[in-house]
């Protein structure tokens, strides 16, 4: 008589929402992950809260998590998507909605001792399900840099074309050329100038610009085309 399979970890009810809180750090784009209890596998995870009604909708709950380890909400957030891969969760729920939400740099004090940034290179282990969550929240973000204004929203209000150029560096993983991203940053109608400056070193005063939004942009629907940015040794 063969043996019978072990029967599959029971599942709980209800649903995770988990956040994937991006913002840059040096040079590097990072992650928050917030410490787990003793008992659990991995020491880290992302912000998550297991869901068991379904009477709140799923951005409020998204934020809500957001707040909740921030303090604040944040500046820009997007649905990833829902992941049911039977991959562990901390949770062990079956199902995970997944969201990626952008922190503007220099706005928040350092975590405490229960969350911490990690640089996405970087990560310490996490739940099999919760480390596919926050390698596809990367790749979503690389995928909409082009219509979605993810850079500006991991900004201050107003910046230097050098600040903004950093942030696109760190988010697509590589620098370029800069006269090349200026000339594709004018074609797409992104920024417009202020009359404040702001002083670099000992150069130049850097002039500060603002995001434009569509407000300037509703006849001229063209994106950065991030093709054509050369490379930069």
């Amino acid at each position: 008589m063969r043996d019978r399979a072990a029967p599959a970890p029971a599942r709980r009810p209800g649903y995770s929402v988990d956040v994937v809180l991006l913002t840059p750090l040096d040079r590097h784009l990072a992650v928050l992950l917030e410490r787990t209890p003793e008992s659990a596998v991995e020491r880290w995870a992302l912000p998550w809260r297991l869901v068991q009604k379904f009477d709140v909708p799923l951005e409020a709950l998204a934020q809500r998590v957001a707040r909740d380890s921030l303090s604040v909400a944040p500046a820009w957030m997007d649905q990833i998507a829902a992941f049911a891969d039977g991959r562990r969760h901390p949770s062990d729920a079956e199902l995970s909605v997944a969201f990626v939400a952008a922190v503007p740099v220099g706005t928040l004090s350092a975590p405490g001792e229960d969350a911490a940034w990690f640089p996405v290179a970087e990560l310490p282990p996490l739940a099999p399900r919760q480390r596919a969550i926050a390698a596809q929240a990367v790749a979503t973000v690389r995928e909409r840099l082009d219509y979605a204004p993810v850079a500006f929203r991991l900004l201050p209000p107003i910046f230097t074309l050098s600040d903004l150029q950093r942030v696109y560096e760190i988010l697509m993983g590589h620098r370029v050329h800069k006269a090349s991203f200026r000339r594709a940053l004018q074609s797409a109608s992104l920024v417009e100038p202020t009359d404040e400056w702001r002083s670099e070193g000992r150069g130049r005063p850097a002039q500060l610009f603002r995001y434009t939004g569509t407000r300037r942009r509703r006849h001229r629907r063209r994106a950065v085309r991030f093709d054509l940015l050369g490379l930069r040794g």
